[in-house]
């Protein structure tokens, strides 16, 4: 006899269930055993494991303190520092005029610290040479082969004197093999830290393009202003700069040299922190001091470029005023209240399922487990590959997803119930149940991903935690019902515990009333025609609990067949 297609179904979707918890499994056991940069426990944030203080303070050139604004663009550059060490949920603000604090959970190492202590360097480099970011080519054979790493006897001084930033003598036998074997994801260096009198490899900040740079020729100390908007004569977004008098000298030398050159020559590099934010094309002579960065802007895309440069204008440099340790002792106890909060709450949906569902209760609590497991998993790759580190504002999103699943859950054996009532059987039910249900649940979900993600990117950062938690959950969530859930009920319908509708299986089609047959129309239990014993009771409460169920219009219909079957009675008396 050939398998049921709801059965086959099931051991599809459950297989599937074992195949992604597996392959969760793998990859984070990779990470540990093999990268070994991977733990079998989430990272936490600052708020749980404590971390490290660090407090810079900004000065000017002059001696003055730097305005608000000048602060908040040094903020947004430490920032970016510090998630490009791929630490996650730092915290940074601005304090006292002239200081900037920065927060990182755990022990910041010395790379860390470098960078969040060096001075932002906005560089200005002509561009030699260009190419993709890979670290491999395709030889003869069609075989995929990396480029192999330098060797240290090529030449790597000039055979002649470069005579100024564009000259490729720049670009030694050593220098080329270099930029063939750069890794723009794992540089051997920090191009940061690289002198200003020498050439430098580097990419752009999405790595897609690797560069070789000339010597710096202007740096961002010579940028007096820079502004975005649209040009009048394409409605192009642009950014406009503004030298002072010795960058407008400067830079008009640099445009009559590359104006004209062929590319990349003609190219000239805007490199901050060693990443090159735009490396535009000369378009013309500029000896007024004020050239224009056109391209494919948007205006957000122009405003940030124009911050960018904006701040490597500031001649700031920064001094640690304090480096400390900070403990974690009032967010540990605030995490051992949440994880109370959310074991009583969980406790108090298992028994409210077992009190209202019976055995279906069970498969409540057991769907609780596998998400647990699989969200487990999630947060410690998500730790090793995105940095992420769980907050108190994240644990909060977890706790929360707790009722929104049992909602969920709600739904389901809520909708499978009423079409025992219509007279189904149980198979027939789970099924029918499941076609109902499921939409119900997708646009509940949808709209709980949606208020996570607008949440995610308005709220502050110390809610972000909890926007990413719950819509993390919620996607897992859906994932659990579509290949734990339902299957499980599939198969456990056929079995004969649940598939006899027994009393304890929470599927009782007589404990539901399942005596509905159609519109005020009604058929009594077999038992009820003795009028006698507890079939009869039982009978009576189904049929009591089927009128309960009745809508008005049902309820008005009854009631006048009634009265019809009276009268008719009435006219036959007579």
């Amino acid at each position: 006899m050939a398998t049921p297609t709801p059965v086959r179904h099931a051991w599809r979707a459950l297989t599937g269930l074992l195949v992604v918890t597996a392959v969760l499994f793998g990859i984070n056991a990779l990470g540990v055993y093999v990268f070994g940069k991977s733990s079998w426990t989430p990272e936490l944030a600052l708020d749980l494991q404590g971390g490290t203080q660090i407090i810079l303070e900004a000065h000017s050139v002059d001696g003055s303190d730097p305005t608000q604004e000048q602060l908040d663009q040094a903020a947004t550059i430490v920032r970016q520092r510090v998630d490009a060490s791929g630490v996650g949920e730092a915290d940074i603000a601005t304090q006292a005029g002239n200081q900037i604090v920065v927060q990182v959970p755990g022990q910041a190492d010395e790379e860390t610290r470098e960078r969040i202590e060096a001075t932002a360097q906005l560089q200005l480099r002509a561009v030699l040479y260009t190419g993709a970011p890979a670290t491999s080519y395709v030889g003869e054979d069609g075989e995929e082969t990396p480029y192999p790493t330098p060797d240290p006897g090529l030449q790597a001084t000039p055979t002649a004197t470069p005579t100024d930033g564009s000259d490729l003598n720049w670009v030694t036998p050593a220098l080329q093999a270099q930029f063939l074997s750069y890794d723009c994801a794992d540089p051997p260096t920090d191009p940061a830290t690289a002198p200003k009198d020498q050439p430098l490899i580097t990419c752009d900040t999405d790595g897609s393009i690797k560069y070789i740079l000339g010597p710096v020729e202007l740096d961002g100390s010579s940028i007096t202003n820079a502004t975005f908007g649209l040009q009048q004569t394409d409605n192009q977004w642009a950014v406009t700069l503004t030298f002072d008098q010795a960058g407008t000298e400067t830079f008009g030398k640099i445009s009559q040299r590359l104006y004209g050159a062929t590319s990349p020559q003609n190219q000239f590099a805007f490199v901050l922190d060693g990443s090159v934010l735009s490396a535009p094309s000369m378009n013309g002579v500029i000896l007024d001091g004020k050239p224009s960065i056109t391209g494919s802007f948007t205006q957000e895309s122009a405003k940030t470029l124009a911050d960018q440069l904006k701040y490597g204008a500031l001649p700031l440099s920064f001094e640690v005023v304090s480096s400390a340790a900070i403990s974690a002792t009032l967010g540990s106890q605030q995490l051992q209240i949440g994880l109370v909060a959310g074991l009583i709450g969980l406790a108090l949906v298992a028994l409210y399922s077992l009190v209202v569902y019976r055995a279906l209760g069970f498969i409540i609590i057991a769907s609780l487990g596998v998400m647990a497991v699989l969200t487990y998993l999630t947060l410690c790759i998500l730790a090793w590959r995105m940095g992420f580190r769980l907050s108190l504002a994240g644990v909060a999103g977890l706790i929360v997803t707790i009722g929104f699943t049992a909602d969920s859950f709600i739904v389901y054996f809520e909708r499978i119930r009423d079409e025992l009532r219509d007279g189904k059987t149980i198979t027939g039910a789970v099924e029918d149940g499941w076609g109902r249900a499921k939409r119900t649940i997708y646009i509940s979900k949808s709209i709980n991903i949606l208020a996570a993600v607008v949440l995610y990117i308005l709220a502050d950062a110390t809610v972000k935690g909890f926007a990413f938690t719950l819509g993390l959950t919620t996607v897992i969530d859906v994932l659990i019902f579509i290949l734990f859930t339902h299957p499980v009920l599939q198969l456990l319908a056929r079995t004969r515990f649940f598939g006899s509708g027994h009393p304890l299986s929470g599927l009782d089609p007589d404990a539901l009333g399942a005596v509905y047959r159609g519109r005020a129309q009604f058929r009594a239990p077999a038992a009820a025609a003795t009028g006698k014993g507890s079939a009869a009771r039982r009978a009576g409460r189904s049929r009591g609990e089927a009128e309960r169920r009745q809508t008005i219009a049902e309820r008005k219909q009854a009631e006048l067949a009634a009265a019809d079957r009276a009268a008719a009675t009435t006219e036959g008396d007579d």
